[in-house]
């Protein structure tokens, strides 16, 4: 199985649901992995049983899935959306000069011991004056990174050049943690507080907190 059967699901569900296809993400993830099981039953990975083969899987393609989902959207409003990873893993020589000013302008400076990339899977920043908006994790459940996240949005206001900067969770929240808000789990009360906001990719209901 490969990341273009995810995108041939999630324009299956775009038919159906039109703008709301994204609250189906899990419905998608339950197919995507019974294609999968029928995959791996034909080439099964050696030493591993299908769940962790799946679980791989499953975690190396949700956030591109993520990124093909709003990157129109995004690119609608004027913004660019890049992956976290490529400004990780590149040298500043080997990406465009406007890259390499987005990622200079995301940096975390941590004083001697140099400046480091939050760990973040999405960023989305302005072409014209190149400089991020936001940035977005996502994950399958919470408890993978909710955390993380909380971390990254209290270093980044600790400095005068990233405080602006939106910290998002994009999540189809498998677990169930951001479905209460009162009594709220303590994920959910890292996302009302520590974040500037998660998205949850389910057709479940969510207790929304109402801003006035």
């Amino acid at each position: 199985m490969k990341f273009e059967d995810l995108i041939r699901l999630y324009e299956e569900k775009k038919k159906r649901y039109g703008r709301k296809a994204y609250r189906y993400i899990s419905e998608l993830l339950k197919e995507a992995k019974e294609l999968h099981r029928k995959s791996w039953k034909r080439h099964p990975t050696p030493d591993k049983d299908h769940e962790q083969s799946w679980r791989a899987f499953k975690g190396k393609n949700f956030e591109k899935l993520i990124m093909y989902i709003i990157k129109d959207e995004v690119e609608q409003l004027g913004l660019k959306v890049v992956d976290g990873n490529k400004l990780e893993r590149s040298s500043s020589g080997k990406l465009s000069k406007e890259l390499s000013i987005i990622k200079r302008n995301l940096l975390i400076d941590y004083g001697e011991f140099g400046a480091y990339l939050p760990d973040v899977d999405i960023i989305i920043y302005d072409p014209k004056v190149l400089k991020v908006v936001a940035v977005i994790s996502s994950k399958i459940t919470l408890r993978e990174r909710i955390a993380q996240t909380d971390y990254w949005k209290l270093k980044l206001m600790q400095d005068k050049v990233t405080e602006y900067i939106k910290v998002f969770f994009i999540t189809p929240d498998e677990d169930g943690t951001l479905k209460v808000r009162k009594p709220a789990k303590k994920g959910r009360a890292i996302v009302e507080v520590d974040t500037d906001g998660s998205y949850v990719m389910s057709e479940d209901p969510i207790e929304e907190r109402v801003i006035k």
